[in-house]
């Protein structure tokens, strides 16, 4: 599902209003009729409504909608703020049929002076002050209703868009002047804005609305952002030759687990090992020995000369693929190393936890990085390699930039994991659940790509695979189990229930 800036919104409608094609002001009464069924599907004729129109389309929207609330028995008063004496040429034309219905209870066009409504609880507000074309902080008059809106008991329900809130970028916006809705019924598609979590709290919850807007013009309009689907996710997967033997399925090699941290090295392997790897090898300090041995005998393991430490790269052309990072450690004896293994490694690399931390005390190294290579950060771990970031969506661009930058893959972790590929495209997991927010998690995705690598996935497809069934997974045992009892360890068990589902 492609993800569209507001500008692409726009372009979207047009191409719809002269393709399909239909009027901009039956476009909008399609819209209404669908945002009106969403609204009457929670709540009853029983319920006031007032409703909040501004003058540009988001307005019109509302004014349709206040007039088929009206017409099934609402009880609906509307303000329609037209401060600058200009309406919108559908706005106006709503605000006609409205009047000329004479169903609703009140209307009134504020030009003025307000004098703002009790709203109380057991009432709704239909928020249709701005939509998707806002592109600056609300301030004065509009401010101040938002914050009274805000401060009410009533419900809220926001046209498109919550007003205040941009679709994209609101890093340098007015919080405190951005309606928190209770419900957000959206049209056609989410707004990148709706992603990232400092912004739930101002969208409640999600509704999406299709209007059939133009398939054609869908895939005509180019997006930098999408969302992964399942579909997609079906398409990619590899099958297994009824003959094949392990040496045919790959060969994994897992560079994890200093002294005290052999259970990152656990997790990761038992991981690959589980998304149908061939076979593993994990290199790991002396002192690792018996406890990677009883806990994933599977496992080839290979030692390294420090009993506690990562201190000596490897030859990896033995190898189809190379995870490293989990459980590492962030001893200096261990950086130079690091950065030697990544240089050299002549297989695809997938680079995790401590692994990151040590690029982002030796930041130049990130320009030695082989093409192609995988950085799979969280929040934390990023900010430490590209510096603090406002917010969500400064954090994501610095991330595109990056993956720009060393043409590599950046694997930004998060309840809509972003991966950003090199030539500058984001797609969004929307699989995955809070319960994943716990301590191995990381370590288990690490395992799962390196796994499809090493089975002869693209490095793009072993992304995005990865990081779906990562999440998919996560879905399937917090279904079971719930989210407060979910572990990492689950996550790989119901790993085999997440193929099991993709492939049916």
């Amino acid at each position: 599902m492609k993800i569209f800036t507001s500008a692409q919104i726009k372009e979207l409608d047009r191409y719809t209003i002269e393709h399909e094609p239909i009027p901009s002001i039956d476009l909008m009464e399609r819209a209404a009729k669908a945002l009106t069924r969403a609204i009457t599907d929670v709540w009853s004729n029983t319920v006031p409504v007032v409703v909040f129109a501004g003058p540009g389309n988001n307005g019109g929207d509302a004014l349709a909608v206040s007039r088929l609330l009206a017409e099934q028995g609402y009880q609906v008063s509307v303000y329609l703020f037209n401060i600058s004496g200009h309406l919108a040429e559908e706005c106006a034309a709503n605000k006609k049929r409205l009047i000329e219905a004479r169903r609703i209870k009140e209307f009134i066009e504020v030009t003025q002076e307000f004098d703002p409504p009790r709203l109380e609880k057991g009432m709704l507000v239909v928020d249709g002050l701005f939509g998707s074309g806002l592109n600056k902080p609300l301030a004065g008059g509009f401010a101040s209703l938002v914050k009274y809106i805000n401060s009410a008991s009533a419900e809220i329900v926001s046209i498109d868009v919550p007003s205040g809130l941009m679709t994209e970028d609101n890093t340098y916006n007015v919080r405190a002047n951005t309606i928190r809705a209770n419900l957000t019924l959206t049209l056609q598609q989410p707004k990148l804005a709706f992603l990232f979590p400092e912004n739930q709290m101002f969208i409640g919850q999600l509704r999406v609305l299709d209007i059939r807007l133009s398939q054609e013009g869908i895939q005509k309009i180019e997006a930098n952002y999408t969302v992964l689907e399942e579909s997609e996710i079906r398409a990619m997967l590899l099958g297994r030759d009824p003959f094949a033997h392990k040496g045919q399925m790959g060969h994994a090699l897992m560079i994890a687990g200093s002294y005290g941290m052999a259970g990152a090295a656990i997790l990761a392997t038992r991981a690959c090992l589980r998304t149908g790897v061939g076979k593993v090898t994990v290199h790991t300090p002396k002192k690792n020995r018996d406890i990677l041995q009883i806990a994933v005998p599977e496992a080839v393991l290979q030692f390294d000369p420090e009993e506690t430490i990562f201190s000596e790269a490897v030859e990896t052309e033995d190898f189809n693929a190379l995870g490293i990072g989990p459980g590492l450690g962030q001893s200096e004896t261990t950086a130079i190393p690091l950065i030697a293994q990544l240089r050299r490694a002549t297989c695809p690399v997938v680079v995790d936890a401590d692994a990151l931390n040590i690029l982002a005390s030796h930041r130049a190294w990130l320009q030695q990085l082989p093409k192609g290579i995988i950085l799979t950060p969280h929040a934390k771990e990023f900010d430490r390699m590209e510096g603090h970031s406002a917010d969500s969506y400064e954090r994501l661009t610095k991330a595109r930039h990056l993956a720009e930058r060393i043409q590599g893959y950046v694997i930004l972790k998060g309840r809509y994991t972003a991966i950003c590929m090199p030539d500058g495209h984001v797609m969004f997991n929307p699989t995955g659940n809070a319960g994943m927010a716990t301590a191995g998690s990381g370590d288990v995705l690490t395992g799962i790509i390196t796994a499809l690598l090493a089975r002869g996935y693209k490095t793009e497809d072993a992304c995005v695979v990865g990081v779906y069934l990562h999440g998919l997974a996560g879905d399937l045992a917090a279904r079971d189990l719930g989210e407060e009892s979910l572990i990492a360890e689950d996550i790989i068990r119901y790993l085999s229930r997440a193929f099991k589902r993709l492939k049916e």
